[in-house]
């Protein structure tokens, strides 16, 4: 059975290591489906949140791949995560705002930006609830869709 799993990576930070880690999940099949990484308050390390799937056989297996690597401190890899993404949407101007700022507002998100042409939203909330604003958004015939990568912590 195919789980999704977040995977909590700090490592050095150095040249070469997102090579390293991104290149351990290439020569072995897996997909990346979500790659955030930034430094920690210390400047000598970096957090790489990595979003895949598989079946516990394969997870398991990627974590103990993780642990191998040299540049890398620790691995923590948890089901009960507190998981954020950002969205940004450019929707063309010519669509009801308040209708789009009510459904924004529904997802913790707003209007952040608005010109004569396009008006750009921002909402930040879990991947699955960003989902659903993506579909509610359609109907407005956005222009174009970004999202961030997801961002984890462990609750515990």
């Amino acid at each position: 059975m195919k789980k999704r799993r977040v995977i909590l990576v700090n490592v050095l930070n150095e040249h070469s290591v997102l090579a390293r880690i991104s290149g351990l999940f290439a020569g072995r099949g897996y997909n990346i489906e979500s790659l955030t990484v930034a430094p920690l308050q210390d400047n000598n390390l970096s957090r790489i949140t990595i979003t895949t799937s598989g079946d516990e056989k394969v997870l398991e297996q990627i974590v103990k791949q993780l642990h191998k690597l040299i540049p890398v401190l620790s691995v923590i890899e948890d089901e009960n995560m507190l998981e954020k993404e950002t969205l940004l949407v450019k929707i063309p101007i010519n669509e009801a705002l308040a209708d789009i700022d009510v459904i924004c507002k529904a997802y913790n998100g707003r209007i952040a930006n608005a010109n004569e042409k396009y008006i750009i939203i921002v909402a930040t909330d879990a991947p699955s609830r960003l989902d659903s604003l993506i579909l509610s958004l359609k109907k407005f015939k956005p222009k174009e869709i970004v999202r961030s990568g997801v961002i984890a912590i462990e609750r515990y």
